[in-house]
């Protein structure tokens, strides 16, 4: 099996030349950078654009195994659901409460790898007035938002699609993306100007979902028996990595045939997202099916990402998840990543590796594992898989 040098190396030789080959191409064609961005591999269509058409064009339609069972609201009511917790145990001087919060977190990474907690800190106030600012931002006319257009290149801005895949099935959602940490990725020419109060909000939104990634992130290690600042330091101390994908779900004529987001694990090492309120979408595989989360009012939800399933050596596993859509409603959400700094190595922690459970993974920046994404798309669980130091792939 080859090093994750050798396999970093291999995946970036095929994404410079295909960047190379498609900025070839856009060189010989007119240029109309509102409706072509340069470096994807076709036109950009936005999904919001086609949100009203009769059928489901067939770039979106998925192979059958692949398809969603739509769920009504009279059915949603009846399905299972990731645990709720109360963050407020963690808080107090009392050390029950926070035993039994901390207990509560441990059984949820090790049996969901999904969790959503309340009494979290952050204003519902905020929550909501963040929520309202990318709603009014994609209701924006289409010449406004295409102003920040993204590429491939950094997924910066205003999109339509993962990976750079000619031909490939695309998902029925938009998104932005942006980056807050670390400072020197931190760009406010790059976030929205419309509306005119967005930024600031945005901007406060994102300190304070850093300040709850860095409490979740104390439990973790706690609960892995690790110095509660264990993962905090192996993510960069406080010079992490941490960016906010707003995912825009237009209503869809045919849900059946499609899914707002393919199954993936999240490749980074947690995410902390603010869901839609009154529109499920977000499934969750739990013991072969999948599961329908009901989000509780004002929650998070929290799910491990890849990068911490190897700093716990498999003890923690991320978990693939999908997002399906709506005949009649749109959707919006919110993930903000808690990552580690793109440039320091990432491996089991040494306190974790024993004779009975080896090293499962080889060391590897985050900036050379999320090239996989970037460059092909969400596809399961495939990338934290294929990446097993070779003694534990036999």
């Amino acid at each position: 099996m080859m090093s994750s040098r050798s396999i970093y190396t291999q995946l970036l030789s095929i994404y410079t030349y295909k960047l190379q080959s498609i900025e070839n191409l856009n060189s010989k064609a007119t240029k109309n950078t509102m409706s072509c961005p340069q470096d994807w591999p076709e036109p950009i269509v936005r999904v919001q654009s086609l949100s009203n058409s009769p059928v489901v064009p067939d770039r979106y339609i998925k192979p059958p195994p692949d398809r969603p069972t739509y769920i009504s609201s009279s059915d949603f009511s009846n399905h299972a659901n990731i645990p709720v917790i109360d963050l407020q145990g963690l808080s107090g001087e009392d050390d029950r409460p926070r035993a039994a919060t901390l207990s509560q977190i441990s059984e949820a990474c090790r049996e969901w790898g999904f969790f959503q907690v309340v009494n979290h800190g952050v204003s519902p106030g905020l929550m909501d007035k963040t929520q309202e600012v990318w709603r009014e931002f994609f209701h924006l006319p289409m010449e406004l938002k295409q102003a920040y257009a993204n590429s491939p290149k950094t997924y910066e801005g205003y999109g339509s699609r993962l990976g750079i895949e000619r031909g490939a099935i695309l998902d029925w959602s938009d998104y932005y993306f942006l980056h807050y940490l670390p400072s020197c990725l931190k760009d406010y020419n790059k976030w929205p100007a419309l509306p005119d109060y967005g930024r600031e909000v945005i901007d406060e939104y994102g300190k304070e979902v850093v300040k709850l990634g860095g409490r979740i992130l104390k439990a973790l290690s706690l609960n892995l028996g690790l110095g509660e600042d264990f993962l905090q330091n192996a993510f960069g101390g406080q010079d992490i990595g941490a960016c906010l994908r707003t995912n825009f779900y237009p209503k869809c004529p045919q849900p059946d045939l499609t899914l707002g987001l393919s199954s993936h694990s999240d490749p980074g090492g947690m995410t902390i997202l603010l869901a839609d309120q009154q529109v499920p979408g977000l499934q969750v595989r739990k013991d072969g099916a999948w599961i329908t989360v009901k989000p509780s009012p004002h929650a998070f939800i929290v799910n491990i990402g890849d990068q911490i399933q190897v700093l716990s050596n498999a003890t923690y596993k991320s978990v693939e998840h999908r997002v399906i859509v709506n005949p009649a409603k749109e959707r919006l959400s919110l993930a903000f990543f808690y990552n580690p700094k793109s440039d320091i190595p990432i491996q089991p922690a040494k306190e974790l590796v024993t004779p009975d459970k080896p090293a499962q993974y080889s060391p590897m920046t985050f900036n050379e594992y999320r090239l996989y994404i970037r460059l092909n798309g969400p596809r399961g669980k495939s990338q934290v898989e294929s990446l097993k130091s070779p003694r534990n792939t036999s």
